[in-house]
C-alpha cells in the first residue's frame, strides 16, 4: 500500500495517527522507559540524583519510537532494539541539557531545566556523563558497526550544533546553510536510530540504507517543527522556553524565508528587532503576509519532507509496525497543521 493510501486509511478510522501508535507500542515503550530510569543507579551515588532529574522529565521519546517501529519493520523487536532506544535517547537528554545552557533556557518539560536549578558548570559536566554513558552502552554491541554509527551521530550532532552558533546573526547564512545545520544537529540521530534498528535486525543493506534516510529525513523535518514552535507555541502548552533561537541569533527556517524575499528596509528593521531582543515583534513580522508568511511556508516545507519520507517505504513489506511509521509520519504532519495561522 502506497503512502498516501495507508494514510487514507488512517484518517478513514477517525483515530488518530499517534493514538494509534501508542497502544501499538505502549509495552515496548514501558520497557524503555524503565530501562531509561534504571540507568541513573549506573552512577556515583552522590551524582544519581542529577541524572534521575534530567532524564526523568518525560517528553515525546520520539528517538526510542522510531528505534522500535524500525526494529518492528524490519524484523522481530529484541533486547538489542531496547537497548539502542535506550541509547539514542540518552544522547538526546544529553543535548538538551547542553542546549539549555546556551540558551539560557529556564523550563524544558514543564520544569525547571538543570542549569536553572544548579547552574551552568555543574550542567555541562551532566551532560559530558549522559554522553559518555551512552557510548559506553553502546560498546556493548557485539556489531561493532552500531557503536561505531552512535559516535558518528553524536559528532554529527555536536559539528551540528558548533556550526550554528558559529553563525549566530549571520545574515549571509541561506536556507540551504540551515537545511545542512538541522540534518546534522537532529537528522542525524533520527538516521542512526532507524538504520542501527534495520541493522540489529540483519535486514538487506538497502533496506538499512533507506532507513537510514527516513530517519534523516523526519528528523530534519522534526527540528523544522521544533523551530517553527519556538515561533507559533505557547510556553504554557510546551513547558518549555520559547523564543530563544531569536534571542540568542538563531536564524532558523521561519527567518530565512522571510529575510529572502525582505526588502533592504525590512531586514534592518528585523536585525534591529533582533538585536533589542524585541521577540514579539518579530514574530508577528514572520507570522504576517498577503496570504502565506514566512511561518506557514516554513510548515509546509516540513509537512512536504514528511510526506516524502513516507514515500521512501513504499516498497517496505507491510506489517503492523510498518504502517505505524506511517501513522507516525502523519502524527507528525497534524502537529505542523497545528501551527497554522
Amino acid at each position: 500500500m502506497e503512502a498516501s493510501a495507508r494514510s487514507a486509511a488512517s484518517a478513514a478510522l477517525g483515530v488518530s495517527p499517534l493514538a494509534r501508535v501508542a497502544e501499538l507500542m505502549q509495552t515496548h515503550l514501558e520497557e524503555v522507559e524503565s530501562r531509561i530510569v534504571q540507568q541513573a543507579a549506573a552512577f556515583d551515588h552522590e551524582i544519581e540524583g542529577y541524572v534521575t532529574y534530567s532524564i526523568g522529565g518525560r517528553g515525546k521519546r520520539l528517538r526510542p519510537l522510531l528505534a522500535l517501529l524500525a526494529g518492528g519493520a524490519t524484523g522481530e523487536i529484541t533486547s538489542g532494539h531496547v537497548d539502542l532506544a535506550v541509547i539514542v535517547e540518552l544522547i538526546h537528554v544529553a543535548t538538551l541539557v547542553h542546549d539549555d545552557i546556551m540558551d539560557e533556557a529556564e523550563r524544558r518539560r514543564a520544569q525547571p531545566t538543570v542549569n536553572a536549578r544548579w547552574g551552568n558548570s555543574l550542567s555541562v559536566l551532566l551532560g559530558d556523563c549522559l554522553f559518555a554513558h551512552a557510548m559506553d552502552l553502546a560498546a556493548r554491541f557485539e556489531n561493532a558497526d552500531v557503536s561505531r554509527a552512535i559516535a558518528q551521530a553524536a559528532r554529527e550532532i555536536c559539528s551540528g550544533e558548533m556550526i550554528q552558533t558559529q553563525r549566530r546573526f549571520d545574515l549571509q547564512l541561506q536556507v540551504e546553510d540551515y537545511l545542512r545545520i538541522v540534518e546534522k544537529k537532529t537528522g542525524s540521530l533520527f538516521g542512526a536510530a532507524a538504520e542501527l534498528a534495520a541493522l540489529i535486525s540483519e535486514a538487506d543493506p538497502n533496506v538499512i540504507e533507506t532507513f537510514k534516510k527516513f530517519g534523516v529525513q523526519i528528523g530534519t523535518a522534526y527540528q523544522i517543527y521544533d523551530d517553527c514552535l519556538d515561533i507559533a507555541g505557547t510556553e504554557s502548552a510546551t513547558g518549555k522556553t520559547l523564543g530563544t533561537d531569536l534571542r540568542k541569533g538563531k536564524f532558523t527556517l521561519p527567518v530565512l524565508i522571510f529575510l529572502r524575499s525582505a526588502s533592504e528596509f525590512e531586514r534592518e528593521r528585523s536585525c534591529q528587532l533582533v538585536l533589542e531582543e524585541r521577540i514579539e515583534e518579530m514574530t508577528e513580522l514572520l507570522r504576517a503576509g498577503a496570504t502565506n508568511g514566512a511561518l506557514n511556508e516554513s510548515i509546509v516545507v516540513g509537512s512536504d519532507m514528511i510526506r516524502d519520507a513516507q514515500t521512501m517505504l513504499d516498497g517496505i513489506a507491510l506489517n503492523s509496525y510498518a504502517d505505524a511509521l506511517f501513522l507516525l509520519c502523519d502524527a507528525l504532519r497534524e502537529m505542523f497543521d497545528r501551527l497554522r495561522v
